[in-house]
């Protein structure tokens, strides 16, 4: 079947099974493709973080720059942007002085948090046969490597 496509950028190529219905699991692999790039945003390792925290309570930005291992102050105030762009956080700014802002997920940013927790928790559950693997397939590029050399 034909693909559908709309000359917006926004929206992408549909791909269709084989009978004939779109496949939900898949999506155009263009740049532009909105579902890409919302998926790029979301899967990024800081919002992932983010999010998780959030999830717990509204926080404040040192608070998350403390909680975050590794986190630059530039991108974290990227990642909250993105994600506060994207729907997934409120920031809330209180006429205080010195200033305070609060972040918290928005309630779309919610429904985002039960999947990452589903992420997490196969991680934990997979992360020995990974590792396994891991081990595994660096031994064979280790003696790879050396055959090469002989």
């Amino acid at each position: 079947m034909d693909e559908v496509m709309s000359k917006s950028p926004s929206h992408c190529a549909r791909t269709y099974g084989n009978d004939g219905d779109p496949d939900p699991f898949q999506w155009d692999t263009r740049e532009d493709c909105e579902v890409r790039q919302i998926l790029d945003r979301v899967a990024d390792k800081w919002s992932l973080l983010v999010i998780a925290l959030l999830d717990r309570r509204r926080l404040r930005f040192t608070e998350l720059k403390r909680e975050i291992d590794g986190v630059s102050q530039r991108m974290l105030t990227v990642t909250l942007r993105q994600l506060e762009r994207d729907g997934l956080v409120k920031r809330t700014v209180h006429p205080v002085v010195p200033p305070r802002v609060d972040y918290e997920l928005t309630p779309l940013g919610r429904t985002l948090h039960v999947t990452i927790r589903s992420l997490v928790t196969w991680t934990e559950q997979h992360q020995n046969e990974i590792a396994a693997a891991r081990e595994e397939y660096d031994a064979k590029e280790q003696a790879a490597a050396a055959a090469a050399l002989v």
